[in-house]
């Protein structure tokens, strides 16, 4: 039987945490300055694990799911989150800062080539990377895509989920004038953007946790505030990420350049019931590139925490270490 059918807890499908053996912060240019870290086996097969948000930063358990005997881990906090700073500034923080800066941290570690890991803004962000990158890429593991699509903002921010979610979509939405209701997106970020702090960290609180309570499968509606700093740079770096379109040249971009990773080996891994990242844009990204395999789940939403997501994602990367070792 497929443990992703059971009801077992994530923690049983995990390696154990490792400590880091190395812990960097990295200028990169602009002003910023990001943290990395690495932990694992240091003459280990170099993964790299792109974190969520935009803005959501890296934790100890996204190392959890690599064989620390194979695995030469690399986390690191994207632009103004986490323990990058300067914290919560969008200055000189787009897109292709965030794929420069990747390339970046690959040469100053002298990784050759390495594996890509990343789910949500982070699987948007593998796929970036890897299409601007194909030869530093050796294989991606994908898990809740998110193709930085208007019609996907609209799902999330138009009130489609809001459809599932009746009484969180009202919370959300009271926090506008009703004649500013038809652009969430740009009203939110009128009010995170306001020079106010107090306004910024109100508003960013109520941003993060509509987003929160609908991860996963298992929620039963409750939300909570996060810390004031956490939400603050959450929300303004996923709002300014999202009013920009994800910074691309058209909406399909990842689509349209698919032919660019088609060599690259790939896992997409995607909760059946996914509110954020609705599994029909990994079905068509898993369409468009062949050579890819879709790991649908049956009983999961869109955290990384899911036992079903965690168990296969732990499945894929053992296949990619037996398959490059």
């Amino acid at each position: 039987m497929d443990k992703s059918a059971g009801h077992k807890s994530a923690q049983n499908y995990l390696y154990p945490t490792t400590s880091p053996f190395d812990q960097r912060m990295m200028e990169v240019g602009d002003g910023h300055s990001i943290y990395v870290e690495q932990s694992g086996r240091q003459d280990g097969l170099p993964v790299v694990v792109l974190h969520g948000g935009p803005g959501g930063g890296c934790s100890p358990a996204m190392r959890r799911f690599f064989d620390p005997e194979i695995y030469r881990i690399i986390l690191f906090d994207q632009r103004g989150c986490g323990r990058s700073r300067p914290h919560a500034s969008v200055a000189d923080n787009t897109t292709w800062h965030l794929v420069a800066d990747i390339e970046k941290i690959r040469m100053a570690l002298g990784v050759e080539r390495w594996m890509v890991f990343g789910g949500s803004w982070g699987a948007t962000l593998s796929l970036l990377y890897a299409q601007a990158h194909p030869d530093s890429v050796l294989a991606l593991v994908l898990r809740g895509v998110f193709l930085s699509t208007r019609r996907e903002l609209d799902w999330f921010y138009g009130g489609g989920a809001g459809r599932f979610y009746p009484e969180l979509w009202a919370r959300f939405t009271a926090m506008v004038p009703a004649a500013e209701q038809g652009n969430l997106i740009a009203a939110y970020h009128k009010r995170l953007f306001s020079g106010e702090r107090a306004e910024e960290t109100r508003y960013a609180r109520v941003w993060s946790s509509w987003e929160n309570a609908l991860a996963s499968i298992e929620n039963n509606g409750s939300v909570g505030d996060a810390p004031a700093e956490y939400a603050r740079a959450f929300a303004r770096l996923e709002n300014h990420y999202f009013v920009n379109g994800g910074f691309l040249r058209q909406d399909d971009q990842i689509i349209a350049d698919i032919d660019k990773i088609m060599h690259i080996p790939a896992v997409i891994v995607q909760g059946r019931f996914d509110m954020i990242c609705p599994p029909d844009g990994a079905y068509a990204l898993h369409k468009a590139w062949p050579g890819s395999e879709l790991r649908m789940i049956g009983r999961a939403g869109h955290a990384l925490s899911e036992p079903g997501i965690a168990a296969e994602l732990v499945r894929a990367t053992d296949r990619m270490a037996r398959r490059f070792l």
